[in-house]
């Protein structure tokens, strides 16, 4: 069973729908309210990663299952830079790219990853007197803090990343 593809951007729009889609095909497949609230967990928190790591994001969301096995899918395009491509990679749990899976695939992969491009920071020098004030505080970082990452591997069975150019398919299984 396949549920309904549903349309999610950055602003949020369409997350309440992919999660609502979620809770309906956990209950149609029979799950316990347990097993209902981690799979609606994990599609949250596997549009959030997304989310986090591509910036901008125009997605698909949708569930398929079988009895109790479940895959949530999303598909979103992105300028990719080799730190996403890195996040999004150490994501998955093989740590591949799942769309190089052959020959070609693999040297396709190899290309696009040689050519993306390195991402853009920027660096500020303070003064050494300045930075004195700095060494017993923690700073803390804006930047993503992988704690979507760290629950879904926790819940999932499975996470599967595949890169092709800029666009990007994650797929989130989990057997009941």
């Amino acid at each position: 069973m396949k549920s309904d593809v549903i349309q999610i951007d950055n602003k949020g729009n369409g997350f309440d729908n992919a999660i609502t889609e979620t809770k309906k095909i956990a209950e149609f497949r029979g799950l316990n309210h347990k097993e209902s609230l981690r799979l609606q967990i994990m599609a949250e928190e596997m549009l959030g990663l997304a989310r986090s790591v591509t910036g901008e994001m125009q997605a698909s969301f949708w569930v398929e299952s079988e009895d109790k096995f479940f895959e949530l899918h999303m598909t979103t395009k992105t300028v990719m830079d080799k730190e996403k491509r890195y996040q999004l990679l150490s994501s998955a749990t093989s740590r591949k790219n799942e769309a190089a899976n052959s020959f070609l695939g693999k040297l396709r992969d190899a290309f696009e990853e040689a050519m993306t491009a390195e991402a853009d920071k920027t660096f500020y020098e303070l003064p050494d007197d300045v930075m004195g004030d700095f060494v017993t505080r923690h700073i803390d970082d804006s930047e993503w803090d992988r704690y979507e990452r760290s629950i879904l591997r926790r819940l999932a069975d499975d996470i599967k990343i595949a890169i092709k150019g800029g666009l990007v398919s994650m797929t989130v299984c989990k057997k009941f």
